[in-house]
Order: C-alpha cells, then structure tokens, then sequence
C-alpha cells in the first residue's frame, strides 16, 4: 500500500491530477442536489476545493496554478467562440445600455468600499485587497499591489489575505443575488426564454413558405428579375407551377395568370405579398408530388467560405434555388448578400442531380463538421494570451492596464468565430464540444481557486479581522449588485438571462456566468457577460489602483 500513500501524500503530477479529479467530481455531484428548488451545479466545486484545502490536500502550486489559468482561458475562448456569430448584433442593439449599467455596479463597488473606510478605519490598501475578491477580479488585485509597491516599496502589505477570504462569498453573492431577484420576481424561466428569443429573433422575421396563385394583371407575362423589386426583405420564389408543369423559377422565368407560386419571406411580410401577387392557392406547392425536392445542405469546402451567394450563382449555374439558411440555431431567408460561413445549412430546392452539384461544391461534409480544428483554436489561444498580457500604459497610473488571461482570449475567439475565415481559420466546433470544452474549463478554474483559499481560509477567519473582513466584502459584492439588478429589472423590465450576464460581467465572475449558462436554455447571458466584460475588467484595474494610490 505504500504506492497509494505515495499517491495520495507526495507531490507529483499524478498527485495534482487526482486531487483536482477528485475536487472536481464531488463538486459537481454535490452541485446537482437542490435546496429549495435551486441547485448550484458546477459553481459548487469551489467549495469543494476549499473544504478539501482545509483538510490538507495539498497540491504543487505552480501546477495547480497552470490548471486553473489554462482552465479560465479554455472557458471564456469557448464562451466567445460561442457568441461571435450573434455578438456584433446585440452589441448594436443593447451595448450602450448594458454598459452604463454594469459601469453603475462598478462605481458603486467603488463607493462602497471608500464609506466602509470612512466609517470602520480599515487602510484603503487592505479594502483594495478586499473589493477585488468581493468582485473576484484577479487583475485589480495585482494591479493595487503593484501600485502600492511603487508607493510604499518592497515592504508593502499584502493584500492577498482579504482577497481570499472576500471571493468565496463574491462568486456566491452573484449567483445568490440571481436566485433572489428570480423569486422577488417570481420570474418563469420559459416564459423568459421565449421572450428572448422573440426579442432576438422575432416571429415575422422567421421564414415561412406560402403558394400564391397569381391574379394581379401587373404581373402577367412578367420575368421573375422584373417582379423582385415589388418583394420585401429578399422574398424568394422558389418554384412555379405553370400549365400543371412544375420548375424551378428562375431570374428569366415569366409568371403568367393562374400560375402559382412557392413564395419563402418573413413571416410578417407574407399578407402584403399575397394581397400584391394575387391570393392564397389551396395548392400546397412545396408537397406537390413533382420531381423537385427540398435538401439540407451544409457549408463546408474552404472556398466557399466568406462569398456571398450572389457571387456563387448557384441558381443560374445549377437551376436550383435556395430558400432558407440556418447558423447558430437561427433561420435566415436566403437574401443574395448573405456571407456563408463553416457549418451553415442551407434549404436546397432542386432536382436530385442539381442538388448533388451543389452539395458538391458547397462540402456537405458532415464529417468536416465533426472534425475538431484544433490549429485555429490553439492559434486563437495564443493570440489571445498575446492580447491579454500587451500592456496598456495610462497617464496617471504608475502601473499598465492589460485585459489578462481572461480578456484577451475572450475578445479574439470573438472576433476569430465572426472573422477567422478571411485568415483561412475555421474555428467551427460542434455545439457538445464546445460546451464540454467550457466546462471542463470552468471546473479546473474552480478547483484551483478552491483549493489555494482553501489552505488559509479558515485560519484567517479565526485570527484578527477575519470575519469583518469577508463582511466588507459581502457588503461590497452585494450592495451594487443588488441595486442595480432591481432596477434592471424591475424598472427597466429587462431580460432574466441577460441580467444575469450583466451581473456575471459586472463582476468579471466566470463561476456566476456558468450558474447562468445552467438554468437558461440560451447564449442569453453570455452575450450580456461579453459585451460588458471588456470595459468592465478595464475600469476594475484602474480603480483598484485609484483607490490605494488616494488614500495610501
């Protein structure tokens, strides 16, 4: 037995893996049992860590220090591979807003912390060490004691202790400040999913196909190129039925009185297109028993990624036509100025032959799509680390701003999911991939930090200030986040999930964000995570250091 007390007692690799292994795994079993209909899932394995700490599991800290990094920076890639293709979107939409609400939590964490000084006497520097674990915000922490080392020299104290006795109850006010809002409001969490959904994607703007028989004198003898201009938002007639013969239409294709036709437009367009073209057919084109079929079709051969279908001219080279794209879940019409990207299904109307070539061309690869693109991720992962660690110099703050470990590879998945086919890197992964990658990676982050505070965290309870300390920073973790959560939603009336997102990244908190990503069936809260997370991590780090500099 010797071999298993070796195993379990002395530091090596193996030893690390299986503490985190088995840190990891009682976490998330613990973290499905429900109190009070609210379980904590994956989040659970902080305490975890930090029960097993306590009990002197110890690990090597450079290794467990590399697991925890590379944990954060798998999470938050796969989080922005995730969100590319509908960020820039909700950006446009609700960037502004979210992020003068998440800069209110900010200020308001800031303005807690200097009444807590006013009032108790604690050092600003201790408080600067105590707000940054409240907000779990690493960075500002490095970055206040970088500051006060400038200002106070190498005999500095220093602020870790009260970062790790605040950050438990910071990871857990976020997710606690969720479940109280949820039953304040009495919110249904489907009826938020639909509304969100509806929000993102509204149902007149869903495709839907219709069979018109043509009625309208104006139209008669018509080419279908000389009746698109009358079409709103890029309605496609797909197929004709002329004289009992069944084809494709094409841009030369004339409509004659009586024909009938498939139409495919957004669901709130398709009453205005009747009453133009003539009226409802009791015809159902789409299942009438000709030789033209419908087929879905993927995108993926490498040199039809990034064009247009206007470029491809596939109607006129294949007479087929293409009626619906799908991406990320979402149905598109097939307007000509759509840019194809890896994984995109399209809705094919053809001939069996016809669609074949255009399945050719097109990939169609289902195998591609299994296919994990690793030098594009690992490629992603690089710039990214490169990204986070450029140092940022302003003027007045003695120490460089940088977007870190988590940022930097944030922003550029997002940007390599939305942009990486004009460098050729197709950064698709598969839906369960990508999720079992974010998990993973939310795991190991939680592991580590579990089990580092775990070593000190009771100890530091029991000796000196240690429970003033970790109710500083419950103050500051919940007192922002409480005020503008409610007014959130309660008068601004705004999504569940995406407050949930804003809380998340208010707090630059991956652990909340992953509670999120377990009771919403949608990217909801991480888009609101993403599109805050930036400014925000930049305004931590700079007001860490404000603070110990003014009050040093």
């Amino acid at each position: 037995m010797t071999w298993l007390n070796n195993l379990f007692l002395n530091d090596s690799v193996a030893h690390t893996i299986l503490v985190f292994s088995l840190v990891i795994a009682i976490g998330v079993l613990l973290g499905k049992i429900k109190i009070f209909g609210i379980s904590l899932g994956v989040a659970f394995v902080l305490f975890a860590g930090i029960l097993a700490g306590h009990m002197g599991l110890r690990v090597n800290h450079q290794a467990a220090e590399f697991i925890k990094e590379f944990g954060l920076v798998l999470f938050v890639f796969f989080i922005g591979l995730q969100l590319g293709p509908g960020f820039f979107s909700s950006l446009r939409k609700d960037g502004l807003k979210l992020n003068l609400l998440a800069v209110g939590i900010v200020f308001l964490g800031a303005l807690t912390s200097m009444m807590i000084h006013f009032i108790s006497g604690v050092s600003m520097p201790v408080l600067a060490g105590i707000m940054s674990g409240a907000v779990t915000n690493t960075p500002g922490l490095g970055a206040a004691q970088q500051a006060l080392k400038q200002a106070c020299g190498p005999d500095s104290p220093d602020l870790g202790l009260g970062y790790a006795v605040a950050y438990p109850f910071g990871v857990l006010g976020v997710i606690l400040t969720m479940i109280l809002i949820r039953k304040i409001s009495k919110t249904d969490l489907k009826k938020e999913q639909r509304e969100y959904e509806q929000k993102q994607n509204p149902q007149e703007a869903k495709p839907e196909k219709i069979s018109i028989e043509i009625t309208n004198p104006l139209f008669f003898g018509k080419k279908i190129k000389e009746i698109s201009h009358h079409l709103h938002n890029d309605a496609v007639i797909s197929r004709i039925l002329h004289n009992g013969t069944e084809s494709i239409a094409n841009s030369e294709t004339k409509c004659e009185s009586g024909d009938i036709v498939l139409l495919v437009a957004q669901k709130g367009d398709i009453p205005e297109l009747v009453k133009l073209l003539g009226k409802p057919s009791t015809l159902d084109l789409a299942a009438y028993p000709g030789k033209l079929v419908s087929h879905q079709v993927f995108v993926t051969n490498r040199p039809v990624i990034g064009k247009n279908l206007s470029s491809l001219k596939l109607r006129s080279r294949f007479d087929i036509n293409i009626t619906r794209i799908t991406r990320a879940g979402i149905e598109l019409v097939a307007h000509p100025d759509i840019v194809l990207q890896f994984g995109d299904k399209l809705t094919v109307v053809g001939d069996e032959k016809h669609i074949e070539n255009v399945a050719h061309l097109l990939g169609n690869s289902l195998k591609r799509l299994d296919e994990p693109g690793l030098f594009p991720i690992f490629t992603g992962i690089m710039l990214g680390i490169i990204l986070g660690s450029v140092p940022l110099a302003i003027p007045g703050i003695p120490t460089p701003v940088k977007l870190g470990m988590a940022g930097g590879p944030l922003i550029v998945a997002i940007l390599l999911s939305r942009y990486g086919y004009k460098l050729s890197l197709n950064s698709y992964t598969t839906p369960s991939a990508n999720k079992m990658l974010r998990e993973t990676g939310i795991v190991m982050f939680l592991a580590g930090v579990g089990l580092k505070s775990g070593e000190s965290f009771v100890s530091t309870l029991l000796q000196g200030d240690g429970l003033l300390w970790i109710g500083y920073g419950a103050i500051i973790t919940a007192v922002p986040i409480i005020i503008i959560g409610f007014i959130t939603k309660f008068i601004l009336k705004r999504n569940f999930f995406e407050l949930c997102g804003l809380l998340a990244g208010s707090m630059t908190d991956p652990p909340a964000l992953a509670f999120a990503n377990t009771i919403a069936q949608s990217d909801a809260p991480a888009v609101a995570y993403a599109t805050v997370y930036p400014l925000v991590m930049f305004l931590r780090i700079i007001i860490a250091q404000l603070l110990v500099l003014m009050f040093v």
